[in-house]
């Protein structure tokens, strides 16, 4: 299969769950490169469904090894709450299979309280943000003040860094949000309460990796939201705080760039979006509904209704553009039955301009009319087609179309939400 990137490409939520569940059984190790808990995959085997937010998806399959790379910002009592349901279900999740890099930085309790501080601070001009403290997390990163797993080894350490937060933090919510104030010693106990636990876990995800790709064993790098939540490429400001472009899979686990060979593109058969932000060919009418019902649409981390609206081609040329997609898994084709035509869009007007890729203005993207192509649709049930030509000729015809519009060949094609349910080309 070789060392594979599973990218979302429109914005989040496309089922990228399942496909990398799919292709976890050929490889040897799974690592998640970005984002933190504010994501969440959900994986259905034999009707039974499991939702992760933190641990990689290839935890369900035996004996992968599964690890977090540097890249995530990683809440502390999530993965172990994860870990510890998993673990009920008799899934094997001890520190042989499973690795945190030391070098991921740690969601604390003053992250939480400013994201959600901030957001309700802004009243009418809400980012979306899920209040899991992911944005702030990162915004210390990047000031080189963050916590960082491997300091959980230093209690010291620990203590010297919160100590240090909180005296601005605590300024800022006291001040600034009218918002509850944190206790450092609080704050410290609560962290290294929970660290003999942790500490298992932490390793060399750099050196895993390196080793599994030098043995011949191919590597799956999993990420989280979509490509247009990309904090320099996507909605900007109504984006996440990483970036979720397939090139961050080397900067977010440590892996060379020349070791990737595949970059898959996860597409929804039609276009969704959660929280604030720009969305072309959003339908708030009846088909809107109809997909959003027919799809359950509903956050796997938020349990938010998602915006629901036709597929979208010039959102996907920027993401083969920005991500060099070698091949497409189509997801939730069979959501679309029964709806009497289906429409894609295939460039934007805006000021009597015509685009076929993004305009780069801020807020441009907001003022943008879809141009439509229309296609018939079907009624045919699909759930059980096992090959290409088993598809109703109305569903290969919209297919073939996404590729022409592409330019990517559509290699995997879902057809429901089972593992079972996909038919490979």
């Amino acid at each position: 299969m070789a060392n594979t990137v599973i990218i979302g490409a429109q914005w989040g939520d496309e089922g990228k769950g399942k496909i990398v569940d799919m292709l976890s059984a050929q490889s040897r190790v799974i690592v998640r490169f970005q984002g933190g808990n504010n994501a969440g995959h959900t994986i259905r085997v034999k009707g039974e469904e499991t939702i992760l937010h933190l641990i990689p998806s290839g935890i369900l399959h035996e004996g992968k090894i599964c690890l977090i790379g540097n890249g995530v910002v990683l809440d502390p009592e999530v993965f172990l709450r994860e870990a510890d349901h998993l673990k009920a279900r008799g899934i094997d999740v001890s520190p042989a299979r499973l690795g945190i890099s030391k070098k991921a930085h740690l969601i604390m309790p003053y992250h939480k309280s400013l994201d959600k501080a901030r957001e309700a601070k802004r009243a009418g001009h809400k980012i979306g943000t899920t209040g899991r403290g992911i944005g702030p997390c990162y915004e210390d990163k990047a000031a080189r003040v963050g916590l960082r797993a491997g300091d959980l080894a230093n209690p010291e350490l620990v203590r010297q860094k919160v100590r240090h937060a909180l005296l601005e933090k605590n300024v800022l919510l006291r001040e600034l949000y009218k918002y509850d104030t944190l206790d450092e010693a609080a704050v410290c106990d609560e962290l290294l309460q929970l660290a003999p636990r942790l500490i298992p876990y932490l390793t060399d995800v750099e050196s895993r990796i390196h080793e599994a790709v030098n043995a011949g064993g191919d590597v799956l790098f999993e990420g989280a939201q979509g490509i247009h939540l990309d904090i320099d490429h996507g909605t900007y400001p109504f984006v996440t705080s990483s970036n979720t472009v397939a090139g961050n899979a080397s900067a977010g686990s440590g892996v060379a760039p020349s070791r990737l060979d595949r970059i898959v593109g996860i597409v929804k058969a039609y276009t969704t979006r959660v929280g604030s932000g720009p969305f072309p060919t959003e339908l708030l009418d009846d088909t809107g509904s109809y997909l959003r019902s027919n799809g359950h649409e509903f956050g796997a981390t938020t349990g938010r209704p998602r915006r629901c609206g036709w597929l979208d081609a010039v959102i996907l040329r920027e993401t083969v553009r920005l991500n060099g997609l070698t091949d497409i898994a189509l997801t939730k084709l069979d959501v679309l039955r029964n709806l009497p035509a289906l429409r894609i869009c295939v460039a934007y007007d805006c000021q009597e301009r015509r685009f076929e890729y993004l305009p780069q203005e801020e807020g441009a993207l907001e003022r943008v009319t879809p141009v439509y192509e229309e296609l018939p649709g079907f009624e045919e049930d699909i759930s059980q087609c096992s090959s290409f030509a088993d598809l109703p000729a109305a569903v290969q015809t919209y297919v073939r179309r996404i590729e022409e519009l592409t330019g990517v060949k559509v290699s995997l094609i879902s057809v429901g939400a089972d593992r079972q349910q996909t038919i490979v080309r």
